[in-house]
């Protein structure tokens, strides 16, 4: 119940989110440290101690630092991690059309909430139910559990971002809503325990980054418009 409060409330609260944490991480980290602090006082030490390391590690996972969002007119990566794949021929999800596609891989040491590449008007936004292959696999971005946004600026340029879900990652959360009018850098929503995020770009963009490059959300350029 209380998880499913928190899935409520969450969109509201994307827009800035004033804890040290990502919201949908409070069950978990409330949970295991509400479980630590009973099995403590019941003087079970060693599950008291296995409780609390797990309280740690959760507040740590969800940790949502604050990041100035830097000017220019480029697109910035919507996750923290490494770039494993430059498509100059991968066709959109949503669209149809010919792009580039550029893929982010977030390992479990990785921050997991997402920000927008770019501003604009969220036009569409899919869920695709599926598999858990791993997340590194080519297969991943047609066959595993993923969402899709596609986001249009004020001049009508479009880009494609997909939330992939992975071998472990059982959760993908979004906090936007079709028709919301969004902000370069914003937070859109994370991917529980996992684990990758996709890229689909106009074919004449202007690549920032190279294979196995480290990027960090809503601060590290990936591309530049042509126009």
């Amino acid at each position: 119940m209380l998880e499913d409060f928190f899935k409520i409330a969450s969109p509201a609260f994307n827009i800035e989110n004033r804890l040290p944490v990502a919201r949908p991480g409070l069950p978990f980290i409330i949970g295991f440290g509400l479980l630590a602090l009973a099995f403590l006082l019941l003087s079970w030490s060693i599950l008291g101690i296995v409780f609390l390391i797990l309280t740690l590690f959760t507040t740590w996972f969800f940790r949502d630092p604050k990041r100035p969002i830097p000017p220019g007119d480029f697109g910035l990566s919507p996750a923290d991690g490494q770039v494993i794949r430059i498509d100059p021929q991968a066709w959109c999800p949503l669209t149809g059309a010919e792009t580039i596609k550029v893929s982010i891989f977030m390992n479990l040491f990785s921050v997991h909430v997402n920000r927008l590449p770019i501003g604009g008007t969220l036009v569409r936004q899919d869920y695709f139910r599926g598999a858990f292959f791993n997340a590194d696999f080519d297969k991943a971005s047609l066959n595993n559990e993923r969402n899709a946004l596609l986001i249009e600026d004020t001049r009508g340029r479009r880009v494609t971002v997909v939330q992939i879900a992975g071998l472990v990652a059982r959760r993908i959360v979004s906090w936007v809503r079709i028709g919301d009018n969004l902000t370069r850098g914003q937070r859109f929503g994370m991917i529980r325990f996992g684990s990758r995020l996709d890229l689909y770009l106009p074919r004449d963009a202007e690549i920032m980054v190279s294979l196995g490059q480290k990027v960090n959300a809503g601060w590290s350029p990936i591309w530049r418009f042509s126009d």
